[in-house]
């Protein structure tokens, strides 16, 4: 059964799980009714950072323009323009094994495509999740649902897979952005 985290919550994530290699992070979510005539675009994008908290260059960026990082580690399986539908509404591959030793951390953000341009922010988004799924036989281990604390965010870093020795853990974010994909980019010292 899964561990349900809250904001915050900090888990491990190989040490309950011996031998855990190959994961999947899904991320979802539902739009409210809206009535401002145009489509809603979520995507998730995932940053692979250093000790310092940054990507060492464009390729530790995967998102859905540049599916791949960390030598194959991370996949992207694809954008989803819509959101409909039940379950995961994008989904990143990652080779926990063969994650390049200068990755320190792993973030998983959300954020809304062209938000400002469409008046557009996470106000309108409802459950909203991360969840980890062990690819050897398809159980959830974590999911952490965000709730409904967003209010004029264009961006919501989600989570974050960290080392911790030899070991990697899960921290529950949640943490909303105004100023969409860009700030996040820059905030991870990549060039907008």
């Amino acid at each position: 059964m899964a561990i349900s985290l809250s904001k915050g919550q900090k888990v491990d994530l190989t040490k309950s799980n011996p031998g855990l290699t190959n994961i999947t992070v899904g991320v979802g979510w539902d739009t409210n009714k809206y009535d401002g005539g145009q489509d809603f675009d979520l995507d998730s994008s995932i940053f692979l950072l250093n000790t310092t908290g940054k990507c060492e260059n464009e390729k530790d960026f995967v998102f859905f323009n540049n599916l791949e990082g960390g030598n194959g580690s991370v996949v992207h399986t694809g954008d989803n323009l819509t959101g409909e539908g039940d379950g995961d509404d994008e989904q990143v591959k990652i080779n926990l094994a063969n994650v390049p030793t200068s990755v320190d951390k792993i973030a998983f953000t959300i954020t809304i495509h062209d938000a400002e341009q469409r008046s557009q922010n996470f106000g309108q988004v409802s459950n909203s999740y991360v969840r980890i799924i062990n690819d050897a036989n398809g159980e959830e281990l974590i999911r952490y649902d965000l709730g409904e604390d967003f209010s004029i965010e264009t961006a919501v870093v989600v989570g974050e897979l960290y080392r911790h020795g030899s070991e990697w853990k899960f921290n529950a974010i949640g943490s909303g952005y105004q100023g969409g994909l860009g700030s996040l980019v820059k905030d991870y010292g990549l060039q907008a």
